[in-house]
């Protein structure tokens, strides 16, 4: 955070701002950025802000998102030589591979009317933060597909952001691929992964979207609002990302509710508020026989 204050502290200067104003940006922005808050002292967010300054929260929005563990473990690698563990490198190689195919499906679905720099910095924010350098209205459809799942995903655990996490991800991803290759078992990284893990990573997914799809009704009944805004404005709730297409002060006393009690969970965790709202069972000493189902 203090390196981001002093490089975003140039990049305000170099916008104009005197040092003073320079300062105070930095610092607010670096704090939001690192957090993955997303607030913005700024009307139009960082639509108008230079490269250096783009660059920089992107960067902290990154090292915000990865999770403390993963920083932990990436300083003690550079120290003592230390080797990074399973989840490290899931969240390494998961976040690294979003950042740059989400930066350029958004080029390629614009067309090229969104610049390079604009389209890394989607890619980021969209996860976890919820700055914009672009206004969102004048993305197509593509695009804005294509940021609501990013915003479904989001960011890691032990992270400051939210979404289903990019281990759930993950997991889900290979676990259909070993299916579909007709394995018994997953492995990545020369570990196995375990079945309950993977039971959970399914359940987590299906649970998010139950109420996304439940909050997304409940919009909806509001004529004014579109189908794909109610979307996007729900999973970005969920993902406690803060991004919108421009409903959000168009919604009713009963559809603010809807957004802070999705945003409530999101936060807690899809996983967390099944646990908190479900009678949880013993497990069964019993083993049953197993069944086929075609």
């Amino acid at each position: 955070e203090l390196v981001g204050f002093a490089l975003l502290s140039i990049g305000f200067w170099w916008e104009g701002f005197g040092v003073r104003r320079a300062l105070y940006e930095g610092f607010f922005h670096a704090i939001s950025a690192f957090c993955n808050a997303g607030f913005s002292t700024f009307d139009e967010s960082l639509i108008n802000s230079n490269a250096l300054v783009k660059y920089t929260v992107a960067v902290l929005i990154i090292m915000g998102g990865l999770g403390y563990f993963v920083i932990y473990e990436t300083m003690e690698r550079y120290k003592s030589g230390r080797r990074f563990s399973l989840h490290s490198k899931v969240v390494l190689v998961t976040s690294g591979f979003l950042v740059v195919a989400g930066m350029f499906l958004l080029y390629l679905f614009e067309q090229g009317s969104v610049s390079i720099t604009d389209c890394f910095f989607q890619s980021v924010t969209t996860r976890t933060a919820g700055f914009n350098s672009v206004d969102l209205t004048e993305i197509n459809y593509a695009g804005i597909f294509l940021l609501t799942i990013l915003m479904f995903i989001g960011a890691s655990p032990g992270s400051t952001g939210g979404g289903i996490k990019t281990t759930t991800f993950f997991v889900i991803v290979v676990s259909i691929f070993s299916v579909l290759k007709g394995r018994t078992s997953v492995v990545v990284f020369k570990r196995s992964i375990p079945l309950k893990m993977i039971l959970k990573s399914f359940a987590t997914a299906l649970v998010y979207i139950a109420i996304i799809a439940i909050g997304a009704i409940l919009l909806l009944q509001d004529e004014r609002i579109e189908f794909e805004s109610a979307i996007f404005e729900v999973v970005s709730a969920m993902g406690t990302v803060g991004l919108s297409l421009g409903v959000t002060p168009q919604l009713s006393e009963s559809g603010k509710i809807v957004i802070i009690l999705l945003m409530f969970i999101g936060r807690l965790g899809p996983a967390s508020f099944a646990l908190a709202t479900l009678t949880k069972q013993k497990e069964l000493k019993i083993k049953y026989p197993e069944g086929t189902l075609y």
